[in-house]
C-alpha cells in the first residue's frame, strides 16, 4: 500500500511537473509576443511624434523625440540577436551593426563603407547609431530595413526564433519607417549620442495616456493627498467626478497646436505663392528670349538663302562667259585653218613678201608707218589685210628700182 501511495504521489508530481513546463513555455511565448507588440506599437507612436514635431522645428540630436525613436529602433534591431561564437566556444555579445553591415550591402549607393571608415566611431554599437542617423539624413532608412529583411537567410543566421525581424511585425516596421522620408534631419556624427558604452533606454511616458472615467470615486489629487496622509481609512473624497481643469487644459493645448499648424501652413502657402510668381516671371522671360532667338534664326536663314542665290547667279554668269570665250577661240582657230586651206598660192606669195620685208628691214630702220602697216602677223585681222594686198601696188621691188631708166648710169 505504501508503495502504491508513493507511486501515485510520484506520478502526480510528474504530471504536475509536465504541466508546469507547459505553463512556462506558454508564459514565455506570451511574454515574447507582448514584448514584440509593445516595441512595434511604441515605434509607431514615436514615428508619428517625429512627424508632428518636424512641422514646428528641425529634428536634430537635441530632440527628445528623436532620441527616443533611436532607442526604440535600436531595441527592435537588437531583439533576440544571437551572440558571436569564438574559437574557444564562448559566446560574445554582438551589436545590430554586424547584421546591418552584411544584409544592407546590396543597397545601391549605401553608406556602409563610409561608416566603417569613420575615425571617431570605433565600437560596433556606435557605428550602428551613426548608421541610423546617416540613413535618416539620406531618407533611405526604410529602404535599408526592407533590403535587410528580404535577405531571410542572413536574418535567420543572426537572429533567434521569436525575434521581431523574423515575425510578421517586420513588414509593419518597414512600412511605418517610410513616413520618415518626409522629414529633414540634421545630425552631428561626433556627439555624445554615438557613445556605445551604455545601452539605449526607452522613455514610455510620452506615449502613456490615462483618462479617468466618470465612475471613478476619487480624483488624482485626492489619491495623492490620501497617499501623503497618515493613511487613515476614514478619509473620504470631497469632490466626486472627472477633473474638468485637465480637460480645459487639454482643449487649450489642442487649440494652440491647431493655431500653430495653421500659421505654419499659412507661411508655407505664402512661400509657395511667391515661388510660383517667381517661376512665372522666369518662364515669361524665357519665352520672350526664345522668341528673340527664333527671330534671329529666321533672319539668318533668310540672309543665307539670299547669299546662296546670289552665289548661284554669279556661278551661272561665269559659266556662260567661259563658254563664250571657248567658242570665240574655236571660231578663230577654224577661220585661220579655212584661210590657209582655201588659198595656198596667196600663202606662198605671202611668204615671199614676208621674206622681202625681212630683207628691207635689214637694210633700213623700222619706221612707225611701216610697223603700223605690217601689223602683227599673229592676229587674224592683220593677217587678212596682208593677204589681200598686192605687192606691186604698195611695195617697190628692189629689182624694179634697179632697172628703171631714170636711175641707170650715163
Amino acid at each position: 500500500m505504501a508503495s502504491r501511495s508513493l507511486g501515485g504521489l510520484s506520478g502526480s508530481r510528474c504530471g504536475g511537473g509536465g504541466s508546469g513546463s507547459g505553463g512556462k513555455k506558454s508564459l514565455s511565448a506570451r511574454n515574447a509576443a507582448v514584448e514584440r507588440r509593445n516595441l512595434i506599437t511604441v515605434c509607431r507612436f514615436s514615428v508619428k511624434t517625429l512627424i508632428d514635431r518636424s512641422c514646428f522645428e528641425t529634428i536634430d540630436d537635441s530632440s527628445p523625440e528623436f532620441n527616443n525613436f533611436a532607442a526604440i529602433l535600436e531595441q527592435i534591431l537588437s531583439h533576440r540577436l544571437k551572440g558571436q561564437v569564438t574559437w574557444f566556444g564562448y559566446e560574445s555579445p554582438r551589436s545590430f551593426w554586424d547584421y546591418i553591415r552584411v544584409a544592407c550591402r546590396k543597397v545601391a549607393q549605401n553608406c556602409i563603407c563610409s561608416i566603417e571608415n569613420m575615425e571617431n566611431v570605433s565600437s560596433s554599437r556606435a557605428k550602428g547609431r551613426a548608421w541610423i542617423r546617416v540613413a535618416l539624413m539620406e531618407k533611405h532608412l526604410s529602404e535599408y530595413i526592407s533590403t535587410a529583411l528580404r535577405d531571410f537567410k542572413t536574418t535567420r543566421r543572426f537572429y533567434e526564433d521569436g525575434a521581431i525581424v523574423l515575425g510578421e511585425e517586420a513588414n509593419m516596421l518597414a512600412g511605418m519607417l517610410l513616413g520618415l522620408n518626409a522629414i529633414d534631419f540634421s545630425f552631428c556624427l561626433k556627439g555624445e549620442g554615438l557613445d556605445g558604452n551604455f545601452p539605449a533606454v526607452i522613455d514610455y511616458t510620452p506615449y502613456l495616456k490615462f483618462t479617468q472615467s466618470s465612475d471613478s470615486i476619487s480624483s488624482d489629487e485626492e489619491e495623492l493627498r490620501t497617499l501623503g496622509s497618515s493613511g487613515s481609512e476614514s478619509s473620504t473624497p470631497e469632490n466626486v467626478g472627472p477633473p474638468f481643469i485637465m480637460d480645459e487644459n487639454s482643449w487649450f493645448n489642442k487649440c494652440k497646436r491647431v493655431k500653430q499648424k495653421y500659421q505654419l501652413t499659412l507661411e508655407q502657402k505664402g512661400y509657395l505663392e511667391e515661388l510660383l510668381r517667381l517661376r512665372e516671371n522666369q518662364l515669361s522671360e524665357s519665352v520672350s528670349q526664345n522668341k528673340i532667338l527664333l527671330q534671329r534664326i529666321e533672319d539668318s536663314d533668310l540672309a543665307h538663302k539670299l547669299e546662296k542665290e546670289q552665289l548661284e547667279y554669279i556661278i551661272v554668269e561665269l559659266q556662260d562667259q567661259l563658254k563664250s570665250y571657248q567658242s570665240l577661240d574655236q571660231l578663230s582657230a577654224e577661220v585661220s585653218l579655212s584661210q590657209t586651206s582655201l588659198d595656198p598660192s596667196q600663202s606662198q606669195e605671202g611668204d615671199g613678201k614676208q621674206d622681202t620685208l625681212n630683207l628691207i628691214s635689214e637694210g633700213k630702220e623700222d619706221t612707225p608707218s611701216l610697223l603700223g602697216l605690217c601689223g602683227s602677223l599673229t592676229s587674224v585681222a592683220s593677217y587678212k589685210s596682208l593677204t589681200s594686198l598686192k605687192s606691186n601696188d604698195y611695195l617697190a621691188s628692189p629689182t624694179t628700182e634697179m632697172t628703171s631708166p631714170g636711175l641707170t648710169p650715163s
